[in-house]
């Protein structure tokens, strides 16, 4: 996983309901000296609309035990991220190999104007108004490494507040 995200990881809660979305599942083959051997491998995001999300990736000789194995994988790889009143605290742009995105707060009502791949994050985090651009490789796996990445990034007021020494009062005020 990435390693910004050791810091905000998250335990899974008996109460904790969490939603799968399956971003895709690509035909994998292994040439053998008998010959091909077909697989699959699945990328999932889960996550509970609050604000805590996780992607997983699984490979299996079938398609349904590779989301499984997905699943199951990103149950392990939770994350907590800052949302503001249903968008994202500030602008944030990442990259992760090929793929480059940038993510920008909305006004309320805008909806989540974002591609496949990173829509599927975004809504699984919870983040109800944002407007995104994926620029380079439309890879799946690289785009969805990307968007946690720049989510991942992503800090609130009161940790800048926290990490200055300074009341919340003066970091509004200036």
């Amino acid at each position: 996983m990435l390693k910004l995200a050791q810091n905000k990881r998250v335990k899974i809660s008996g109460d904790m309901e969490l939603k799968d979305r399956l971003v895709g599942v690509q035909r994998v083959v292994k040439v053998t000296k008998g010959g091909r051997a077909f697989g699959f491998s699945a990328i999932v995001v889960v996550g509970d609309e609050k604000s805590v999300v996780g992607i997983g990736l699984g490979k299996s000789k079938d398609v349904s035990t590779a989301i499984q194995k997905a699943i199951e994988a990103a149950k392990k790889n939770l994350v907590r991220i800052p949302i503001y009143k249903g968008t994202i605290p500030h602008e944030q742009f990442a990259k992760f190999s090929g793929s480059q995105v940038l993510i920008k707060p909305a006004s309320h009502g805008t909806g989540v104007k974002a591609g496949g791949a990173m829509r599927a994050v975004l809504e699984s985090a919870g983040v109800k108004d944002v407007l995104a651009k994926s620029k380079g490789s439309s890879n799946p796996h690289n785009l969805v490494k990307a968007t946690l990445k720049a989510l991942l990034e992503l800090r609130d007021a009161r940790t800048i507040a926290m990490q200055r020494g300074v009341t919340m009062k003066k970091v509004f005020n200036g």
